[in-house]
């Protein structure tokens, strides 16, 4: 009995592990869905990002699909800034902080500005440095 006592934590640390593989799986398949319609995405813990010609649209995941979705255009962007811990970060690849909790800031024309989480901060650089080339390269065909 005390054995079986002792093998308890284990049993109930592994099913909880089980549970939290199955849930991410099902939040990874919704994702996959959700992003065919997109010309590039992102999926993370946090957040979902997708890109549609000049349209931004993210979310939150879920196993069930992604919620909470806004809608902006990047044409209402005025500025778009890498943020860790929200401290403004020049967006060098090479001269990236190691720590902190990175975020994309959309300031916007006429409204607020939007925060983006992302998980990892050489990840959410790319993206920064890919949106802004997309705006500029919108701006320059109109």
């Amino acid at each position: 009995m005390e054995r079986g006592l002792l093998w308890l934590p284990l049993l109930l640390a592994f099913i909880w592990l089980a549970w939290s593989g199955w849930n991410e799986y099902h939040k990874l398949e919704a994702y996959k869905i959700w992003a065919e319609d997109f010309d590039n995405a992102k999926f993370d813990i946090y957040a979902v990002l997708g890109r549609k010609e000049g349209q931004i649209i993210w979310g939150k995941p879920t196993r069930r699909g992604m919620v909470e979705l806004e809608t902006f255009s990047l044409d209402e962007v005025n500025q778009i800034n890498l943020l860790v811990s929200d401290r403004l970060v020049d967006v060098n690849l090479e001269n990236l902080p190691n720590k902190g909790k990175p975020s994309l800031e959309f300031d916007f024309k006429n409204q607020k500005s939007i925060l983006i989480p992302f998980t990892d901060i050489l990840l959410a650089a790319k993206w920064c440095n890919y949106l802004r080339e997309t705006k500029q390269n919108m701006a320059s065909s109109n």
